[in-house]
């Protein structure tokens, strides 16, 4: 076994003031900007590394600070961020479906809070089982400890993470806020009535941002999901049925009012919506369902691992070794026991039938602790920001829906559907945390912190992130809006994520599923799981996970198109960079180049949000801030691709530079 960075037999400063209130500060700050790109592109990534960077240059205002006390600030941060992936994924269905009439307070934070540090206590008794014992690889957590281990570098590469910040914040101001250009670029054809072609790219440097950090593989497969979806199942579906047939169908599902109204440039849009995301809908269903087939037996090691844990009850702190101690057992199951009663009340609230709500309290429960195990190893396997934590959850939806219709029959669709989208909300919550934070203890275990230190810091970052993110989706919800764009917020928030898990609790309640889709890609999903084990077979450095497959195929193609635009420019630098005296160095300044586009654009969104908000309650004219009504996209093309230009530049003169 490797030995730590810090000796067992030496104890630093870990849990002090100055590291518990930095970790609140960043986990806000970063669940805010997650919160805001979760809905916006559907779509999350770590931000581990970004925060040991802030940690570091922080700290070292401070005297006396050391590495793993910048360890556990990075821990809280990180774990705020992750928070808010498992509730945008979830919770904005209850609104969007018209359940809520906004993000009731209380609720949203208890169902967070609940969630977040359920995922938490459930990964306890699992640390040792797949962190020492298995020795999993968790890439990202090994790369939080290399550079917290090279933090002399900390004040310097923060500045890469400032630029694409300021960056970010500006390009987002000057598209949403002023709209000096349109953010979207598209281009939509139909020849004859049967041959439909379409093409559009969402000119954010945060999407590029995300495909670089994912790399070109993944990218690459969300790419080709859209692909599939879009220049596939599409012009197949309009030329099969004929321009006049769709067109009369939207119409009759309430997307136009007459066929006249139907074109070429709002056709696909329409469709898509109406019926072709459903591909992603079957895709991640059998996506979810392989990931716990093909994770059987591994999963099954790490659960009898917690199972024995939990029976044991654990030894005593004063008895191990210091990066052995653990919270123990005894208070993990106090916790969890503890946690279970708000979450029952509620659950009660929503249905109003006990027996119903005991049986969803189980589900949560038992799902909770089992997809906790299937994020954490996954995590482990691939990282957290690959972690397929959307299969997981719509899987216990879908669960969840079956079976609550079965207990509460028709009649009640509503309260039924909103029932399983607050059980898969609680599991999406656990299971998000639960992959990051795994990837912090690993970084931890390199680093020689203490466990139940971590892990104490772990509930500190989702509490703070639990308390604020209720404000800013209320923010969001009524200066952007969020779900399907309307005369009055024509701009608002997709929320991909939640209209799926909306659309599949719902269509279970009410029949409505387009069940043909949903098996066209259910079958998609299987022949791109046959073509990965082929691969594997093969020792291919190429794989294809089908859960990016399926996140593409449900995606809008503006952001398949972007995502791999960044993939790409991943690829060339890699190659441009192979050599270099400092690759190493250059590759995280473009990671934090390209962190800082996500988290400036975030940050700038809200704000935007914000004085929306602040105009509208003033009695003023949200649209005032706007300088150009109609607007071309072909600015923001032109700086889109500037920005681009730069990170290349930027990371090529990095990794030139001699030490």
């Amino acid at each position: 076994m490797e030995k730590p960075y810090i000796d067992s037999n030496t104890s630093l400063p870990e849990i002090t003031v100055k590291a518990v209130v930095l970790g609140a500060l960043l986990s806000v700050v970063l669940s805010a900007a997650n919160a805001y790109f979760g809905l916006f592109a559907g779509l999350t990534v770590s931000a581990s590394i970004p925060a040991a960077v802030i940690s570091m240059a922080l700290l070292k205002v401070f005297k006396n600070s050391n590495i793993l006390e910048n360890n556990l600030v990075q821990t809280a941060a990180s774990a705020g961020e992750s928070l808010a992936a498992g509730v945008i994924f979830t919770i904005p269905a209850l609104v969007i479906m018209g359940y809520w009439e906004e993000f009731n307070y209380f609720e949203t934070m208890a169902i967070a809070l609940c969630g977040g540090v359920l995922g938490i206590l459930f990964t306890i008794p699992l640390r040792r089982a797949l962190i020492v014992e298995e020795n999993l690889k968790f890439p990202e957590g090994v790369a939080t400890a290399e550079v917290l281990k090279t933090g002399e570098e900390g004040g310097k590469s923060v500045k890469y993470l400032v630029w694409g910040s300021v960056i970010g914040a500006i390009f987002k101001l000057a598209d949403s806020t002023l709209n000096l250009w349109s953010g979207l670029f598209e281009k939509a054809t139909l020849i004859g009535q049967k041959f439909y072609g379409y093409f559009s790219l969402n000119l954010s440097p945060a999407l590029v941002a995300v495909g670089y950090i994912v790399g070109l593989n993944i990218a690459f497969l969300v790419f080709l999901g859209g692909v599939i979806t879009w220049w596939i199942g599409m012009p197949i579906y309009i030329g099969s049925n004929g321009f006049e047939v769709v067109a009369a169908e939207l119409v009759e599902l309430g997307k136009f009012t007459s066929v006249g109204d139907v074109n070429a440039d709002n056709i696909g849009g329409a469709l898509w919506s109406a019926k072709m995301r459903y591909l992603g809908v079957g895709a991640m269903v059998v996506g979810g369902l392989w990931a716990l087939m093909s994770l059987a037996n591994s999963l099954g090691t790490a659960f009898k691992a917690g199972v024995q844990a939990f029976k044991a009850g654990g030894t005593s702190i004063k008895d191990q070794i210091r990066t052995e101690m653990d919270t123990p057992m005894s208070w993990v199951l106090i916790g969890i026991g503890a946690l279970v009663v708000p979450i029952f009340l509620i659950y009660l609230s929503a249905i109003n039938d006990v027996t119903v709500t005991i049986t969803m309290t189980l589900i949560m429960v038992v799902a909770g602790f089992l997809f906790a195990a299937v994020a954490g190893y996954m995590a482990g396997l691939v990282g957290s920001s690959n972690n397929p934590i959307s299969g997981v959850t719509i899987a216990t939806i879908l669960f969840a829906s079956i079976l609550l219709l079965t207990l509460m029959g028709t009649g009640n669709e509503l309260a039924g559907a909103a029932g399983a989208i607050l059980i898969g909300a609680v599991v999406c919550c656990a299971a998000a945390i639960a992959g990051d934070n795994m990837q912090d203890l690993k970084a931890g275990h390199i680093l020689g912190a203490t466990p139940y230190k971590q892990q104490i810091m772990q509930v500190v970052g989702v509490v703070a992130g639990a308390l604020v993110i209720p404000i800013i989706l209320n923010i969001l919800l009524i200066g952007n809006g969020i779900g399907a764009p309307t005369p009055e917020q024509p701009d608002s928030l997709a929320a991909p994520q939640a209209t799926l898990m909306m659309s599949v609790a719902q269509g279970i309640f009410s029949g409505g599923l387009p069940w043909n889709i949903i098996y066209v890609g259910a079958g998609i999903a299987i022949a791109i799981i046959i073509i990965d084990q082929y691969l594997k077979s093969k020792g291919s450095g190429f794989r294809m996970p089908v859960l990016a497959v399926a996140v593409g195929l449900y995606l809008p193609f503006e952001l398949d198109s972007s995502i791999f635009v960044g993939g790409v420019l991943a690829y060339f630098l890699t190659k441009a960079t192979k050599g270099n005296k400092n690759i190493e160095r250059g590759n995280n300044a473009g990671l934090l180049l390209a962190s800082g586009l996500i988290t400036g654009e975030a940050l700038m969104g809200i704000l935007g949000a914000g004085l929306t908000v602040g105009i509208m309650k003033s009695g003023g004219d949200p649209n005032s801030m706007k300088i150009l009504q109609e607007a071309s996209s072909w600015p923001g093309l032109i700086i889109f691709c500037a920005i681009i230009y730069f990170i290349y530049k930027s990371v090529i003169k990095v990794s030139k530079e001699e030490e």
